[in-house]
């Protein structure tokens, strides 16, 4: 017997490729597992597009694109990052979430849009988010748990610091974060 599910546009996080030097095959396509909408740069368009992966969109910072097939909508960066033009885009066209593969965490590029659109930040080996006060998650003893850029009257519960912003899990059960902020980013290892 098979199943057969019906994907709706916009159901499943959209994929924005910024680099995917540090990042593995096998991942990329449990990312794509779903036929996300895929969103690359100049830089990673070829890499993709001779692997077989159909692309989306490009976004680019270069006034004309080049050898970009006509079924590829094409989004300039112009006074903004790659990254944020993507994002404001996929924001404009009201997706619920985005999936980010980069070479480099750069937060200022995250932070207007950590409220606007559900993000998960692939970067090395880490898995970033931005996360609410009153976070809450169940994580196995000793994991590592990073938390990047400053939290105002940060309160962990199920956590041991081992190095400014960084923790282990105490025990397997759930860690709680208590701040005084909007939002924080935090990582976690993938691999």
């Amino acid at each position: 017997m098979s199943s057969h599910h019906i994907v709706r546009e916009k159901q499943e996080p959209a994929l924005l490729v910024l680099g995917m030097e540090q990042f593995t095959d096998e991942l990329l396509g449990q990312l794509l597992e779903w036929s996300p909408t895929l969103i690359v740069t100049a830089n990673t368009v070829e890499k993709l597009n001779a692997a077989g992966i159909k692309v989306d969109i490009v976004v680019d910072s270069s006034s004309d694109p080049e050898d970009i097939q006509s079924d590829i909508k094409f989004i300039r960066a112009g006074d903004t990052t790659e990254t944020e033009a993507a994002l404001a885009y996929l924001v404009e066209q009201k997706y619920p979430a985005v999936n980010v593969v980069t070479d480099d965490f750069v937060m200022n590029d995250y932070s207007a849009f950590a409220d606007r659109i559900n993000l998960v930040i692939y970067c090395g080996n880490k898995k970033i988010y931005p996360v609410s006060n009153g976070f809450s998650k169940w994580k196995p003893m000793g994991e590592s748990i990073e938390l990047l850029g400053p939290a105002k009257n940060l309160t962990v519960t199920g956590l041991n610091k081992v190095a400014d912003n960084e923790y282990l899990t105490q025990s397997d059960g759930f860690f709680d974060l208590q701040f005084e902020q909007p939002y924080l980013f935090i990582a976690e290892n993938i691999l």
